[in-house]
């Protein structure tokens, strides 16, 4: 189990709720140092506290043990999350070895080829349309997404709308 993915996927709910830690500590009947362990990573809630923790943060245990991922029908899940990272490391690639670098310039090359696009400019002007993209290829490869963190994370309904057209589909 991932401590620290379950703190982050907690602290993401509790946020989402409108909840502080000293808050969620009281409807739960612990510290808010306890809260502020699961948040960190540093200690998972007792799982007396597990049914009552989900139920405050409208979520399900496996969900909440996987830290956030929901996992159905044996195919792997695709995190909204690590795909917004993904596009960020990317781009810093491009700053630590330069917009101009062999190494950069050919994963560019490569990536506008292979996809038909200008990654670049996606990157500047369309980013959710490219994290769509992105899920959406995932879906057809036999990943699943949650559609609950595509809502929260994403902005644009349109590319919610077909996110959610393809992960029904699956």
């Amino acid at each position: 189990m991932d401590t620290l993915r379950i703190g982050q996927y907690i602290q993401f709910l509790r946020k989402s709720a409108g909840l502080t830690q000293k808050e969620l500590a009281e409807k739960l009947g612990v510290s808010f140092q306890a809260v502020s362990k699961w948040e960190n990573g540093d200690a998972l809630p007792d799982t007396g506290l597990i049914l009552d923790l989900c139920d405050l943060l409208g979520t399900t245990a496996d969900k909440l043990l996987s830290g956030g991922v929901l996992v159905t029908r044996g195919r792997r899940p695709m995190s909204v999350r690590d795909v917004i990272d993904a596009f960020r490391k990317f781009e810093e690639i491009g700053q630590v070895f330069g917009p101009g670098s062999t190494f950069f310039a050919g994963m560019v090359e490569g990536i506008n080829s292979r996809m038909n696009m200008d990654i670049l400019s996606a990157l500047r002007d369309h980013r959710e349309v490219l994290y769509a993209e992105a899920l959406i290829q995932g879906i057809l490869e036999g990943r699943t997404v949650d559609m609950d963190e595509v809502e929260a994370l994403l902005t644009n309904e349109k590319m919610i709308s077909l996110i959610r057209r393809y992960a029904e589909k699956a």
